[in-house]
Parts: structure tokens; sequence; C-alpha cells
């Protein structure tokens, strides 16, 4: 299966700059990905979503000890009942990484940190003089920025995270590659095309969070102006369900045990359509590989989970 690919890759150079500047200790990306030693033998990741989509993005990444939020999209008030009812307090919630500037990702950071002096701001310069354009946000942001850099891994908790390029209409779009212990994740939730940076990092981890957001057909034939179906389809718009699905079926090992896939379209995709392009991809590239959707995990070789829209999901502990 063909996967679109830009014409030119671009990359974001971190220039010169120390480690204060950071607010972390910083190791090129290109040096050996190796395990982490952690504080705690529990090398499980605890994950949740809170909202996936353009209404509003945000999820939870963590482990027995705290975590971190990524992206800002999501009401707090949803976001802190959700991880109460996980049994997380936001006083081990340690800060927000952001993929981009775009407002389904950035609304509710200030609000966040404003009701939580302790949490700080994660992102590329880039996408911070995205928020200081932002009417809707304070200037008073930058008191709680972090700078980050892509191919520069950072430490949050016990975790160890690389940011990489996708290709996406933002400023200055991120994907995440997450390290804890032996176990690793890969988070791209707004792309338009798989680039090499994208195949490079999600190809090596256990657990994957991409996007998988329109049914070709549905958005071709539905309502949109053309100027917004060229924008969705587009190197640097979404992700279709087809690409999305040939893509993991490409790259999958065994190693990899769950798909997570977010940003679906409400009007150019349904979760069955979504699951439906991943079985099939899945089927034909691995015709004895069983794929379930998270209800019974021994019962499959790889679970797909489609991340509710609104909703906000259990947690999941990917061991």
């Amino acid at each position: 299966m063909a996967i679109r690919k830009p014409s030119k890759q671009q990359f974001d150079s971190p220039g010169l700059f120390t480690e204060e500047m950071l607010g972390e200790e910083v190791t090129p990306a290109e040096a050996p990905l190796g395990p982490l030693t952690v504080a705690d033998s529990d090398d499980a990741i605890r994950f949740i979503s809170f909202g996936s989509g353009s209404s509003g993005n945000c999820s939870y990444v963590g482990d027995t000890k705290g975590g971190f939020l990524i992206d800002a999209g999501v009401d707090p008030l949803k976001v802190e009942q959700s991880l109460r009812g996980a049994g997380i307090d936001m006083t081990k919630v340690r800060g927000i990484l952001l993929t981009h500037d775009h407002g389904d990702h950035v609304r509710y950071v200030y609000s966040l940190l404003r009701n939580h002096r302790h949490l700080l701001v994660y992102c590329t310069p880039k996408v911070m003089n995205g928020l200081l354009r932002r009417h809707s946000i304070s200037r008073r942001i930058r008191d709680y920025h972090r700078a980050i850099y892509k191919e520069f891994e950072f430490k949050i908790g016990n975790f160890v995270v690389t940011p990489f390029e996708v290709s996406h209409d933002g400023s200055d779009n991120c994907g995440f590659y997450i390290s804890h212990g032996t176990r690793s994740m890969a988070v791209a939730t707004d792309l338009g095309c798989i680039t090499e940076r994208v195949r490079h990092y999600m190809s090596r981890v256990n657990f994957i969070v991409l996007e998988s957001n329109y049914d070709l057909e549905m958005l071709m034939t539905g309502s949109y102006p053309d100027y917004l179906k060229a924008r969705i389809v587009a190197n640097q718009g979404h992700l279709d369900n087809q690409v999305s699905a040939g893509f993991v079926a490409e790259i999958w090992t065994p190693i990899l045990s769950h798909v997570f896939l977010c940003h679906l379209s409400n009007d150019n995709n349904r979760p069955e359509k979504a699951f439906a392009a991943y079985c099939e991809a899945m089927k034909k590239t691995h015709p004895e590989l069983t794929v379930g959707d998270g209800l019974r995990e021994n019962l499959s070789d790889l679970q797909v989970i489609v991340l509710p829209r609104f909703d906000a999901t259990p947690l999941f502990v990917l061991r």
C-alpha cells in the first residue's frame, strides 16, 4: 500500500542552547534509545484519553509515581474528574506537552497552568510563539514554559521523551517518542503523511497513538467545500484510515501490542470504518495475526482501540 510522503522533509534545528534554557538535561536522539532504569520496577505505562478530535484533544501518560498531559484541548474540570476517578491527583501531573498550537490542542492550557501552579508547559519555542499570538491566552504563559527541541531528549518524571517532526499545518508540529524502562510509546495526533521520522520512532515501540482521521469516500462525497477537502487530504493535513492502517501493518512486529486510533473526524469517519481498515490491512499483511478491540486482550495479538471523540477512556495499564 502506497504511503504519501512530502517531497521535502523539514527538520527543526536546535541551534545553540544551554541545559538551563531547556529546563532539563538533553541528549541527542541519534544516540541509542536503550532501556531507562526507573525508580520503581513496574515498567507499565498508564494511559487515559480525555477526548480526541477537532472538538478537543488531551491525554495522560504516567506510571505509579505520576505523569504528564499531552495537549490541553479538553475542559480542565473533565480532565481533573477523570484523573481523580482513576486514582490520580493533579499534584502527580508534572507538566503539559504540546504537539502544536491549534486551538483543539491548546484551548485550556493556560487555565490548567493557572489553576495548578506546579505545572510546566513543554513545547518548542515556535509553538510558544504561536500561543502568544492568541488573544485568548495570557502572555504570562511564558513563565511556565520549558523549551524543548525536536530530536533532543528531555526527562519528565521517570520518562524520557523525544519530540520528532510530523507533517501538519500548525506551528512546528511534534510527535513524541516516550520511553519508560523497557516499555515505549509513540504519539502522533495530527499528520497528513508518514514521514521517515514518524517511521523511525513508531517502528520501535510497544504502543502507538496514531491519527486515523477520515474515510476517503466519506470525505469526497460529503458536504465539505472543496478547499477544506483539499486541506484535509494534503500532506500537511490529516491521515486517511487506509494510509494509517497500511503503515501500521507494514511496520508491525510482535513487540507492538496496542494501537490507539485518535482524532477521528465526526463528519467523515466512523469508529467501525477505522477499525475495519486496520483489520483488513493486518489480514492482508499478516494473515495469522488476530486483531482485537481491547475488550479481551488475552485472545488477540494486537489491540486496535478507537479513542472516543468526547468521552474519557478508562485507565489503560500497558505492559
